[in-house]
This record gives C-alpha cells, structure tokens and sequence, in this order.
C-alpha cells in the first residue's frame, strides 16, 4: 500500500527535547504516540517561496503511517498524508477526522 496524499491539516506533535523527533501526533483531541520515525527529510535548500524550509517527517503510529511536515517559517506541523495499516481494516482508532484526500 502506499501514502495517500491528504490535504494539509494542522495538528499539534510533541518532540523529544534532546534530538526534536515527534514522539506524539495530537489531531482532533486525540493522542498518537509515535512508535518510530522511519524517514526524514530536511528541504532546507530547495523549497518554494510561499511556503519557507520545511522538514518531513515519516513517522509509524499503531494505527498507520503519517507523513508529518513542519513548516519553519510559519513554525507549523501539518499532515501531508496518510496510510492505515490495512485498507479493508481500517479501525475506528485511526483518525481521519478533517483529512481530505488530493487527487
């Protein structure tokens, strides 16, 4: 399966005081804990005017995947996309509250 593309939704994520990785996604009153951050991406060099340097952040939840953004210049998380871990069993634990997919 692959990371369905969201539009991006603001959510609030604690970090680890000593090396800034998420450790918990908090999105429409509910708390993820964040079992691992599998990949990360610092755009640092290359990025688009309007939206400022950001860093991503694939991150493994018990629920599915996330791919966090946080966006330096406006110091803002925000989901760019989601995969459950099963289509077909897709719990109601995971939250897709506000998600919109982009086609």
């Amino acid at each position: 399966m692959t990371m369905i593309r969201v539009s991006p939704l603001e959510v609030q994520v604690r970090c680890d005081w000593f090396d800034g990785r998420p450790r918990a996604i908090r999105m429409a009153n509910e708390v993820i804990p964040v079992l691992a951050v599998t990949r990360v991406r610092r755009e640092a060099a290359a990025y688009s005017a309007a939206l400022g340097p950001r860093t991503v952040f694939e991150v493994r939840t018990e629920a599915g995947r996330y791919a966090l953004a946080y966006r330096h210049r406006a110091r803002r998380w925000v989901v760019e996309g989601v995969e459950p871990i099963a289509e077909s069993g897709a719990s109601a634990s995971f939250p897709t509250q506000g998600l919109a997919r982009v086609a």
